[in-house]
């Protein structure tokens, strides 16, 4: 068998958990975010968010080792959706998986319970940006009932273009059968 058939039959057999983040994890949800992500954020960041929407900032367990993280806001603004309405927006600020953990379902478990907390917290409508040449990412976006809601030229640091891509979070709008353990 090859070494590649032997580690995607690995991963189908992963099992992972999700749970709220918690202080503890800051070291690992940050290793993770250097390891995965040219946008880094100071620790303080990661705290003050956590802090200000504390639901919505989950942790994906693979045994005892982070394998994955969601952090996500709450904003004020106009839809993305329906333009001229003020709303609560659910913003996803950062999601990331470590890449031996990838394709296994962490990221889709990590966004699905991440929008059900933004819509417990009564957010309208939760959006994200994503790299325009992060295929994989936009591909998983859509496959959750994200749609791209408009382009922003010059977005990142190093001047790559975002996709800003939204979806609704109305009651029957969707629903997530995983729970996240507090």
């Amino acid at each position: 068998m090859s070494t590649s058939a032997v580690r995607t039959e690995m991963l189908t057999e992963t099992k992972f958990s999700l749970r709220q983040f918690n202080t503890a994890d800051l070291e690992s949800v940050i290793e993770i975010n250097r390891t995965c992500l040219p946008e880094n954020y100071a620790s303080f960041f990661f705290i003050d968010t956590f802090r200000s929407c504390s639901t919505a900032f989950i942790v994906a367990e693979v045994g005892n080792r982070i394998a994955g993280y969601i952090m996500c806001r709450i904003e004020h603004g106009f839809s993305d959706i329906k333009r001229i309405k003020f709303i609560r927006k659910g913003h996803i600020i950062s999601i990331a998986v470590l890449p031996d953990f990838r394709r296994v379902g962490i990221a889709s478990g990590l966004v699905r319970n991440a929008l059900d907390a933004l819509r417990q917290l009564s957010a309208d409508e939760c959006f994200l940006e994503v790299r325009s040449t992060n295929d994989a990412g936009i591909k998983l976006y859509e496959r959750l009932g994200f749609t791209l809601a408009r382009r922003v030229q010059h977005y990142y640091a190093d001047g790559a273009e975002a996709q800003v891509m939204v979806i609704p979070l109305a009651k029957g709008d969707y629903s997530s059968p995983d729970s996240v353990q507090s």
